[in-house]
């Protein structure tokens, strides 16, 4: 059974609300703690990455599905090039780079399709 939990658009200027706002939502679905903090870790380097990458804006979707929380945010940037699951982390000091890399740290189940179109990143944190 899928339940959703939120449903927004943002934009540049609205990455602080949107992460105070899935914060909120999902601890009022009973995530707490390291899992919580993770999970909002996570949804802001991906809509960050939306903003500054993915053409300044996009939509995430945060529902329950199977025990799971799951989030999903979509953009309609020109997709990434060169990148692959397998990619090791960043190394050396190089400013940014690393918002991917730590969003599969973090979380299960994460999933990310990218074209010309668009980049969609879904990811997954169970209670």
């Amino acid at each position: 059974m899928c339940r959703q939990v939120l449903c927004a658009s943002f934009a540049r200027g609205r990455i602080t609300a949107l992460r105070r706002t899935v914060g909120e939502e999902v601890a009022g679905e009973g995530l707490s703690g390291r899992r919580l903090e993770d999970f909002v870790v996570a949804v802001n380097e991906v809509i960050t990455n939306a903003v500054l990458h993915g053409g300044g804006g996009g939509t995430l979707r945060v529902w329950w599905q199977n025990g799971r929380l799951w989030c999903e945010v979509a953009d309609e940037g020109p997709g990434m090039s060169g990148w692959s699951s397998a990619l090791p982390p960043p190394s050396g000091f190089e400013a940014g780079g690393r918002g991917l890399w730590l969003v599969r740290l973090l979380c299960d189940h994460v999933t990310i399709v990218s074209g010309p179109g668009g980049t969609t990143v879904t990811f997954s944190a169970a209670l």
